[in-house]
This record gives C-alpha cells, sequence and structure tokens, in this order.
C-alpha cells in the first residue's frame, strides 16, 4: 500500500497527520487497542486518545466497549465519502461567507471609486534615499528625452552616475550645467564621458533650480527652503504633460544662453589665470 501518498491525501481531505497515519494504521486489522495504534502509526502515546476521538468524531472510525477499547476502521469508500462532504459543507459555508462579504465590502469600493485626489499626480519628497531612488526610477523609465538642469546637490554625482550613461547612449538628452562642474576635476571628466556617450551640454554661471524633464510628461524640480538653503532641499515630482512643454520653453531658453564645454571650460581656464 503507498502509505505515504495515503497519507497527503487525506491531509488533503482534511485530516491531520496524525489522524492520517492512525487510519492508515487501523487498516491492517480488524481493531486495535490505542497502544497497538500508536506503535504501528508511530505516534506518541500521550496523544493517541485524542487522535482516535477525533476520528470516530469524523465518522472513520468506531470504538468497541471493553475491559480495553478497541478501534475499527470504517471502510474507505465510506470514511472517504464522509471526508468529501465535510469539504463539501465548508465549500457551501465559504462560498456563503463569500457572498455576505462581497456584499459588505461593495459600498466601500464604490465609494473609493468616486473619491479621488485633485493632486494625485503631483509627489512631493524630502529625504535624500527618496530622491535618489525616485531620480534613479525616473531616469530608467525615459522613453524617448530626457532635459536635466545639473547642479549641486548632485542625486548621483556625474561621474558615479552609470545608469545616466546608458540612458544618454540610447536616447536624447541634453544638459545644462553650472560653471562650477569645472572646480572639481573628478565631476569635470564625469561631464566629459557624459558628452562623449552622445549627451548634449550647455553651460552656465548659475542656473535657478535643479530639475528634469522626461518625455515632455514627468517633471522632476528641486526647491531649495529660502531658510535653511541647499541642505533642506524639497523634490517635487509631477506628471504633468502642460507643466512639462512650459519649463521646456523654459529650458530651451536657458540653453540658447549657455555656452559648450569647450567654450565654458576655456573662459574658466582664463578666470582662473586672471585671478592667479
Amino acid at each position: 500500500m503507498e502509505t505515504g501518498r495515503f497519507i497527503g491525501e487525506l491531509t488533503r481531505l482534511g485530516l491531520t497527520t496524525y489522524e492520517a497515519r492512525a487510519y492508515i494504521a487501523l487498516l491492517g486489522r480488524d481493531s486495535f487497542t490505542a497502544a497497538q495504534v500508536a506503535k504501528r502509526a508511530g505516534l506518541p502515546r500521550q496523544r493517541i486518545y485524542d487522535v482516535m476521538g477525533a476520528l470516530i468524531e469524523k465518522g472513520l472510525a468506531s470504538g468497541r466497549p471493553g475491559r480495553v477499547v478497541k478501534y475499527a476502521p470504517v471502510a474507505p469508500e465510506l470514511a472517504i465519502e464522509r471526508l468529501m462532504n465535510i469539504q463539501r459543507d465548508e465549500l457551501r459555508r465559504l462560498e456563503l461567507s463569500a457572498v455576505d462579504m462581497i456584499q459588505g465590502m461593495m459600498p466601500a469600493y464604490r465609494t473609493g471609486l468616486e473619491h479621488t485626489d485633485p493632486l494625485e499626480y503631483i509627489e512631493v519628497l524630502r529625504e535624500a534615499a527618496a530622491i535618489n531612488a525616485r531620480f534613479a526610477e525616473l531616469q530608467a523609465g525615459v522613453k524617448r528625452e530626457i532635459l536635466v538642469f545639473t547642479k549641486p546637490p548632485y542625486a548621483t554625482p556625474p561621474q558615479e552616475n552609470v545608469e545616466g550613461l546608458e540612458v544618454t547612449r540610447t536616447h536624447t538628452a541634453r544638459s545644462v550645467y553650472e560653471f562650477g562642474v569645472f572646480d572639481d576635476p573628478a565631476v569635470t571628466e564625469g561631464v566629459r564621458r557624459f558628452i562623449e556617450a552622445g549627451e548634449e551640454a550647455r553651460f552656465v554661471e548659475r542656473l535657478p533650480m535643479k530639475m528634469v524633464i522626461i518625455d515632455e510628461e514627468i517633471v522632476l524640480f528641486g526647491l531649495e527652503d529660502p531658510v535653511g538653503g541647499r541642505q533642506a532641499l524639497t523634490v517635487m515630482v509631477v506628471e504633468h504633460a502642460a507643466l512639462a512643454t512650459v519649463l521646456k520653453v523654459a529650458f530651451n531658453t536657458v540653453w540658447d544662453g549657455g555656452l559648450t564645454f569647450d567654450e565654458a571650460h576655456d573662459r574658466f581656464v582664463k578666470q582662473r589665470l586672471q585671478s592667479a
């Protein structure tokens, strides 16, 4: 007999593992004492009377009174049918409960459908980790074009932005930087790598804010606390095509007034020489 398989199937029909093992053990003889069932099934003797009582309650065994009570199995076809009936009854109860739950939940669901947040397209971020994670997510989701006003503090410095380089190689990418990038050789080299990867770049004395425009649909911009300064940065993500279109006009205005990398670098070198 495929004992292991039958025990598994009996547990699927609602018996515990102990109950299934005890019932299989009962099938080997006309009747057994509780101690004999425990030994044959490999069950703890302190649990066997509870197990046998459960089998009797479920209609899979019967007790034979005497000086020592013995237990006999109910025929498998009857035992399995009884287990199936228990499962059918439980399924009917679940179906009724499900209908009741659906009826109870639907009013709240319908109310929820009618409620909309008028500002759900605006996301406000203040924690550095959340800002960096959201920027990385937006950058990875670019479909056609990414436009950036790049200024400190950087979510990820240009020399460390490997994901941004990959986006630049496969999409239209334009960035406006502040002249300050030339103060740090590592940042300068990072910007140079972006340009070599296909980014178009312009340089200006100062940018009004950090800003990213993606696919003329999504805008990310950072607002410095007028009191706290750069150390207190609030970033907003707005999914609004009209706003993106307007800000792209502003981006292009700043872009048109910017210098190329070589022009900006030459000016930086000249200023250094003049101040030396």
